[in-house]
């Protein structure tokens, strides 16, 4: 199952009390405004980090294939994760990697504690600092890597339960959202003055618009595409995809962007675009109303960025793929959203189709490739993709 689609005035009241639903849209606000300065990510980490209700957490990068993942940004621990005891679970820990998009996965949904405590891991690492149980969910996945957030839980907050889990549903798409957009650029923090100019030097396309999908702002690489008029076009002042499902996903993002990060919820964070020829794009919009961005908003009276990129499938593994399988161009067509957008409510959601559409479609997968859960599909292309796959 993938993230919940609800409006994040929804999600936000689930999380308790008004206290608790401005808490959740303070933490949006800080983890968007790392997309733009990562010297912002561990602040935003720790918040939310004591939101799921944990003692550390980290962003953590693994490529196909290794045994370890690197930490670009952590709060909560110093001791890094030694990686000779790490490899003694590696197998039960890899699927914190293989997991679905979004969705909390628990240490001790793998193994039980009584087996990990038996571990050296436990023993030498986790036991000294009073640690007990990790929960995470995948935020990005491409062919070669997998990004995931994790929270560690001290004895103090006891295994992971069914509130670490909630809490990390309603921060996790967010997270994920900020983390596929900073990818795109990293600006120094004495650069964020200069926001709305340092945009235009990205090398994705990038584009501001305004509630109405009115185009305010384009840079060279975002004007490039229009020119080229086959994923996205400028139509009456207004930006507008060639594939009409997509463009009503993308106006359905922007509306609600003047309204701030919480309104925007989880829309928009990965919007496929398929051109003419079959290249493949990804889409990612960004609030412009709130925080440290909001300066770029006031100037260019924009609420929202769209960034679209290449995605990360070279067309000759796509059509190596389609043909070893014998997919159609809609299975094919799933199969790499699945991988580059994520679990089966958002593809639907940025396909502008029926839950139940995607998932017939998914079933065939399986039926054709004999997988059985979405995250052997992933696996299966990343096959494809890299000689360093398993």
């Amino acid at each position: 199952m993938a993230s919940d689609l609800r409006p994040l005035s929804e999600l936000a009241a689930s999380a308790g009390s008004p206290d608790d639903a401005q808490q959740l849209s303070d933490l949006i606000s800080v983890v968007y405004d790392a997309a733009i300065d990562p010297f912002l990510w561990e602040g935003a980490i720790e918040r939310a980090t004591y939101f799921v209700g944990g003692a550390g957490a980290a962003l953590f990068c693994k490529d196909v294939g290794a045994h370890h993942a690197a930490t670009p940004y952590r709060f909560g621990y110093e001791i890094p994760l030694p990686v000779a005891l790490f490899e003694q679970i590696y197998p039960a820990a890899e699927r914190h990697f293989l997991g679905d998009f979004e969705q909390p996965i628990a240490t001790t949904d793998l193994i039980p504690f009584g087996e990990l405590a038996q571990t050296e891991l436990y023993r030498q690492w986790a036991q000294p600092q009073g640690l007990v149980d990790f929960v995470s969910a995948v935020l990005d996945r491409t062919a070669i890597s997998t990004a995931i957030f994790g929270v560690f839980r001290h004895e103090r907050n006891g295994i992971v339960d069914n509130q670490a889990r909630r809490q990390m549903r309603l921060i996790a798409p967010h997270i994920r959202r900020a983390v596929l957009i900073g990818r795109m650029f990293e600006f120094k923090a004495a650069e964020l003055a200069a926001f709305a100019d340092s945009l235009d030097g990205l090398s994705a396309a990038m584009y501001l618009v305004d509630a109405e999908a009115r185009l305010v702002h384009a840079n060279a690489a975002g004007n490039a595409i229009l020119g080229a008029g086959d994923i996205l076009h400028f139509v009456g002042g207004r930006l507008v995809a060639r594939d009409a499902q997509v463009g009503q996903t993308l106006r359905d993002v922007f509306a609600p962007a003047g309204q701030g990060d919480a309104a925007l919820g989880i829309k928009g964070i990965a919007v496929p675009l398929l051109g003419k020829d079959g290249e493949r794009y990804v889409a990612h919009a960004l609030p412009l109303t709130s925080g440290a961005r909001r300066r770029a908003g006031i100037v260019y009276t924009a609420a929202a960025a769209l960034f679209v990129r290449k995605a990360t499938l070279a067309a000759s593994t796509h059509e190596a793929i389609g043909k070893a399988f014998k997919l159609t161009p809609t299975e094919l067509r799933v199969l790499l959203a699945i991988v580059e957008v994520g679990g089966i409510p958002e593809v639907a959601t940025a396909f502008g189709v029926a839950d139940t559409t995607v998932r017939t479609h998914v079933t065939r997968l399986f039926e054709k490739t004999g997988a059985t859960r979405q995250a052997d599909l992933v696996k299966l292309v990343a096959g494809y993709a890299t000689p360093l796959a398993d």
